[in-house]
């Protein structure tokens, strides 16, 4: 799914999060604030509930791209022995189920997409007063998103990635929910998905591909302290 996170975290955080009040001067600090979204127990299991809800569909997919496979098998088989007219005909048969196919596809991501993005957008008005509180709270001057591609910071010392301390604050304030995920872990469960496709790096929602195609650009993933890209 070349699905942009959150084009949201765009709009959640605008590259600059200026916090607080009465900050220790010179006092700066970094989140991956989609690492942080997902990261947290609401987000894992958000992650998970969307996975649960279109298994089904990626099933579906999955067992139409077989069918496309086994179609082209067959012509190979033919390749040799057939004759012209069974070749164009299972031709035209494999080019009507990939476009179908395809439109399946498109329809299914966008509809994956659109879930997403609601999601995020509720857990990231959360995640932004949480974050609010704990750079007044420890005396941040400016907290720098570095989780989109386009990050301008280039170098970030050791010591200075506080999206762990942002997650963990965030769990201990949100009610407990017996669906969520452990917090330690950070991965989320893989459910079936059609052969060849890549979970985003997100962990919400899975992509879907078409066959020969490539899977979906994935999400940007979380910087280690010290190194952002």
């Amino acid at each position: 799914m070349n699905k942009v996170l959150l084009s949201a975290a765009g709009v959640l955080v605008s590259g600059v999060l200026a916090l607080g009040q009465t900050p220790t001067p010179n006092k700066i600090g970094i989140i991956n604030i989609q690492a942080a979204i997902v990261g947290t127990r609401e987000g894992q299991a958000a992650a998970k509930e969307l996975e649960g809800k279109s298994a089904p569909k990626k099933r579906e997919l999955e067992k139409v791209q077989g069918d496309i496979n086994g179609l082209r098998e067959k012509l190979n088989k033919l390749s040799s022995v057939g004759s012209e007219d069974q070749k164009q005909s299972l031709m035209r048969e494999i080019d009507q189920k990939t476009k179908s196919f395809n439109r399946q596809v498109e329809d299914a991501q966008a509809e994956l997409d659109q879930e997403q993005g609601r999601i995020l957008n509720e857990l990231g008005g959360k995640m932004l007063a949480v974050l609010d509180k704990y750079a007044k709270d420890n005396g941040y001057q400016i907290i720098l998103d570095v989780s989109a591609q386009n990050t301008p910071v280039l170098f970030a010392a050791n010591g200075i990635d506080v999206t762990q301390d942002v997650v963990a604050l965030y769990d201990k304030n949100a009610p407990a929910t017996s669906s969520a995920a452990p917090a330690s872990g950070g991965a989320t469960p893989a459910a079936s998905r059609p052969a060849g496709t890549q979970a985003p790096a997100t962990g919400l929602g899975a992509p879907v591909t078409r066959p020969g195609m490539p899977a979906a650009r994935p999400g940007t993933p979380a910087p280690k302290p010290g190194t952002v890209k």
